[in-house]
């Protein structure tokens, strides 16, 4: 298994942000919590990829945008701002190592945090960042080889998985007052506790569900449900607007 990640630097503070204030961000405090970010990865088995920061790219930190990554290919995103659009290459050199790469249509805006996968389906966020031109060239590029994809509007939140994340290839964790339930089709929906509606990203691992500890009742609430919990400092990210499925693109076998 592969971890592909960037390392923070100073232009994390000139990131882009959509629905918070903007405030300053602890840089020296962000590369710890990064570092600690890929142990855990390491821990769980991944090998690290990991990129070296870039001063042209103040987001470029959060590669999850710049592709959706299935164990057959991985699928290029084209973000839509303008000054993210240099990321991808730079990520897409690298996964070409070890999957086909394929190429959204011109018209088609798509950033990889708006894909959830389950099994095989493809959840995809209808959201400021993500067309409808987008979600048919991905829709067709995954067709051809097994996968159905299901519409998901995003209203109040940047992407899907800041509103909706996996837990299990059943059960997802959910803010419904960004995403409407009845969208996700066949799944068992536990809904993130109403004070810590940006606690609903976490990353699932093979031995756990990495949580952030700035969301102490959503992890309350996981070992109720018998998960594993798996908490991690990341409060520099959340003020870039981040989760911590935007730190990583994993490669599974």
């Amino acid at each position: 298994m592969i971890a592909v990640t960037r390392r923070p630097d100073a232009g994390l503070n000139r990131c882009q942000l959509t629905h918070v204030d903007r405030s300053p961000i602890d840089i020296e405090l962000a590369i710890r919590q990064h570092a600690e970010y890929e142990r855990r990865l390491c821990e769980a088995g991944y090998r690290l990829e990991s990129l070296p920061a870039d001063p042209r790219f103040p987001d470029g930190l959060f590669v999850e945008d710049t592709a959706v990554v299935l164990p057959e290919l991985a699928i290029l995103a084209r973000p839509a701002p303008l000054a993210r659009r240099g990321e991808v290459e730079l990520v897409a050199e690298r996964l070409a190592r070890y999957r086909p790469c394929s190429w959204l249509a011109p018209d088609g805006l798509l950033e990889g945090g708006d894909v959830l996968r389950v099994g095989r389906r493809l959840y995809v966020g209808c959201s400021q960042r993500t067309n409808l031109a987008g979600f048919d060239s991905l829709r067709r590029l995954v067709d051809a080889i097994g996968y159905s994809v299901v519409s998901v509007p995003v209203d109040g939140c940047l992407h899907l998985k800041t509103a909706c994340t996996a837990l299990d290839e059943q059960t997802v964790l959910v803010n419904s007052s960004w995403i409407p339930v009845a969208a996700l089709q066949g799944l068992r929906v536990v809904p993130v506790p109403v004070q810590e509606p940006w606690g609903a990203n976490v990353l699932r691992l093979p031995h756990g569900i990495l949580a952030s500890d700035s969301y102490p009742r959503t992890l309350d609430l996981l070992a109720g449900l018998g998960y594993a919990p798996l908490p991690i400092a990341a409060s520099e990210f959340h003020k870039a607007e981040a989760g911590l499925t935007c730190l990583s693109l994993l490669l599974e076998p």
